[in-house]
């Protein structure tokens, strides 16, 4: 059974939609390796001062940020505190668009949402009817949401912070089968301009006659399939 890494809610104008969120992507089939020596030993890596040529132990380990070439700021960890984003526990709704708007260059990560409905221990005394009233409300809500994005063909964009507060991240959310994916976002000043790829902007756009373009749609139509079935592909 999945554990949810973050609790709180969806919230735009007077909704508000208790949820949890998981993890969508599954890590486990990611492998890597280990460096060995010749004798088949586990290669170790040491923090090492190149300058008075000695190891730093951990505790001396401080984070610095380059201001030019070999001059650093160092930052401290209250530094870091003192700037750090205060985690909420609300996703807050900005704006809707339409589902083509959404560009996957800007997609960063994806998480699955789901709603926030199990029944939490009662109280002394509390009316286990009106837990259960407010579970269908909520659960109610939770489905009428992604049923309109569904019919809609609409995505929400908005704003979360998770937990560390690095970072205030732009998200999208939109209807996935019966629930909603969540995707983290790529800012605009993030994406590299495609004028910067020089062989794609210096490149002089050939001419093309009518008979080339038909055949390159022929061969695209020929391998077109009606409903793409990704579970075909292996890794």
């Amino acid at each position: 059974m999945a554990s949810s890494m973050w609790k709180g809610s969806i919230s735009f104008g007077l909704v508000n939609i208790p949820v949890k969120l998981y993890t969508a992507i599954d890590t486990s089939k990611d492998f890597s390796f280990n460096q060995l020596d010749s004798k088949g030993h586990r290669i170790q890596y040491k923090k090492w001062c190149p300058v008075e040529e000695r190891e730093v132990p951990y505790p001396d380990i401080k984070k610095g940020y380059e201001v030019a070439k070999d001059q650093y700021v160092v930052i401290e960890k209250q530094d870091l505190e003192r700037i750090a984003v205060e985690s909420t526990r609300t996703i807050n709704i900005k704006e809707f668009i339409d589902e083509q708007e959404l560009d996957p260059l800007f997609v960063e990560k994806s998480y699955y949402i789901a709603p926030d409905s199990i029944d939490k221990k009662r109280k002394k005394g509390k009316d286990s009817s009106s837990s259960s009233s407010t579970r269908t409300i909520q659960d109610k809500a939770y489905s009428l949401l992604v049923k309109v994005l569904h019919d809609t063909k609409k995505v929400a964009i908005g704003k979360l912070v998770l937990k560390g507060g690095e970072k205030e991240h732009l998200i999208a959310i939109r209807a996935y089968q019966r629930g909603f994916i969540m995707h983290t976002l790529h800012y605009l000043d993030e994406i590299k301009p495609v004028e910067n790829i020089k062989e794609i902007s210096e490149t002089k756009v050939p001419e093309i006659d009518k008979s080339e373009i038909s055949l390159g749609k022929l061969l695209v139509e020929n391998l077109t399939s009606k409903d793409f079935d990704i579970s075909r592909y292996r890794d």
